[in-house]
């Protein structure tokens, strides 16, 4: 298969990589990472030279908190990241409570529903991590400017960033098996792929403020939503040490001018902020969009992060969901690449992370109708709908979104398949700890106080092998197993969905649930082939 390109490559190859990726934000620099530990060449091309330093996004779910711990960056004790055991309050313009959102428990997955972080923070640990592995090459300062491929590989060419140098027109090609467009919201990759976007038309221009108060500042409550129709607001944490502000853009005001550091100050004022007590570390003015691409992977590219989809903070998920969509495409592609998979499973890449993403762009922009408000009566009317429904339910706080992946790799009509896994604490010897730290991950088959290897056959015991995976048996307190549910979180969660076996996957989504052996068995083959799983046999012919 041919892509058009946009420049000519070059005669020859710079050099080959396993895959070459675009963009060395958090989404690019994350799939390296995954790639670079299990030993993939992998070519990390990042348009600027020196790191953009300024605050994007501050907040990530437990799902990521879950992931980053697999890189040894623990969200409870990071000093780039920080949480605060509060509930999330949505305000009318009198103060009074619209809606609460449990922003304060411990998520089913084990880490906390929300943290705050420093996005520059967090990149620079990314890039330190990429960094240290021998077959990360990590090119600055260049941004791509062709691509092509055909049955068995996809050439990039690459330029020197016109911004950094203008008059240096030197070229770099990078022949790989695979390319990922991890390039931003205009990818080059997207659009060299011929790839289109459903755009949902949903434009709020919003002033983003990042604050460094220069003593500590409290705020109570410490993360909160103001639905005043004169000027809805959104005040939050931004990481330790910061604070931001979000303004919405009236109908009638030049977002330019807003974003001014004077009227930036102004808007400040009632919250205590001036510049003799802060830093105003960034006034910037973002239009709020909602669209994905309608196709995630053409051949041997895939795209992901903004690149493939583009939704409204208003649920915090926006960074979430890339870093979703790279360990989505690092267990495939490693398993492509060690001759474990068989290509056609970047295919459930698209199916079932499209649909995951739709969902929560969907549940933003729901929530920004509601909050992007600007009409007084028409605010009136939110504001008494939604104190009927607050005090109907008692004021009880409703719980953080739960969303089941589109169909792909996992089996549908078995419990809790399709979305994430419980965590809870288990214990092996003298070592307690989450199960994620103490087993680790990959493809498992987990049975409690029943040993799942003796359920499932020596040639499915053969493939788990060969997909480096394992059976772990978890058992109650005493019991004989490979760890202890100390908690009694396992035996929960099981008793709850009615089986007694999870096959896991590498992203700690549920394959499938069993009750029996034959359950199981039946469960395991079909996950097999829907990831395209090869034999052993297979590769030795091969």
């Amino acid at each position: 298969m041919t892509v058009a390109s946009t420049a000519a490559p070059v005669a020859g190859t710079d050099h080959e990589a396993d895959v070459a990726i675009v963009g060395g934000g958090p989404v690019g620099t994350f799939l390296a990472i995954l790639l670079g530990r299990q030993g993939r060449r992998v070519t990390l091309v990042e348009r600027w030279s020196i790191p953009y330093g300024r605050p994007r996004a501050v907040t990530f779910d437990h799902e990521i908190a879950r992931i980053l711990a697999l890189l040894g960056i623990d969200s409870e004790n990071d000093p780039a990241i920080n949480y605060h055991d509060e509930l999330y309050y949505w305000k009318d313009a009198a103060g009074e409570d619209l809606q609460i959102v449990d922003w304060q428990s411990v998520s089913a997955s084990g880490w906390r529903v929300r943290y705050w972080f420093n996005q520059p923070d967090l990149e620079t640990r990314l890039t330190r991590i990429a960094d240290s592995y021998p077959t990360i090459t990590h090119l600055r300062g260049y941004e791509a400017a062709g691509l092509e491929q055909d049955a068995d590989s996809a050439t990039l060419t690459l330029r020197r960033t016109p911004a950094e140098a203008p008059d240096d027109n030197e070229t770099r090609t990078i022949r790989a098996s695979y390319v990922v467009g991890a390039d931003g919201a205009n990818s080059f990759v997207r659009q060299a792929l011929g790839i289109e976007n459903e755009d949902k038309g949903y434009f709020f221009d919003w002033l983003i403020l990042d604050m460094i108060p220069h003593e500590e500042y409290t705020a109570s409550p410490a993360q909160w939503q103001l639905c005043d129709p004169r000027r809805p607001t959104t005040i939050v944490p931004g990481g330790p040490g910061r604070r931001r502000w979000e303004y919405m853009v009236l109908p009638h005001e030049n977002p330019e001018e807003i974003a001014k550091e004077d009227n930036a100050w102004k808007l400040l004022e009632p919250w205590g902020m001036t510049p003799e007590n802060a830093t105003l570390e960034r006034s910037a003015v973002y239009r709020f969009q909602a669209r994905w691409a309608k196709v995630w992977n053409v051949g041997r590219c895939a795209i992901a992060g903004d690149a493939a989809h583009l939704m409204p903070p208003f649920a915090g998920e926006g960074m979430c969901a890339g870093i979703r969509d790279a360990f989505a495409l690092g267990w495939r592609l490693n398993g492509i690449l060690e001759g474990k998979l068989a290509a056609d499973v970047l295919d459930s890449y698209t199916t079932e992370r499209l649909e995951h993403a739709k969902h929560y762009i969907h549940f933003s922009q729901e929530l920004g109708k509601i909050i992007c408000i600007s009409d007084p009566e028409e605010a009136a009317a939110r504001d008494r709908h939604m104190k009927e429904e607050l005090a109907a339910r008692n004021f009880r706080p409703v719980p953080t979104d739960v969303c089941q992946l589109g169909p792909g790799a996992w089996c549908k009509g078995t419990a809790h398949a399709g979305e994430l896994s419980v965590q809870g604490v288990v214990q092996a010897g003298d070592k307690r700890d989450r199960f994620d730290q103490i087993v680790g991950s990959g493809w498992m088959v987990i049975g409690f106080d029943h040993d799942p290897a003796t359920a499932l056959t020596a040639d499915q015991l053969a493939q788990l092998s060969f997909l480096d995976g394992r059976t772990v048996k978890i058992g109650s307190a005493g019991a004989e197993a490979d760890v202890i549910d100390v908690e009694g979180t396992y035996a929960r969660w099981l008793e709850e969905l009615d089986a007694t076996y999870v096959l896991l996957r590498p992203d700690f989504y549920v394959a499938a649930t069993a009750r029996s052996p034959e359950d199981l068995r039946r469960s395991f083959g079909e996950v097999m082939a829907r990831i395209h799983a090869r034999s052993p046999v297979q590769l030795a012919v091969a």
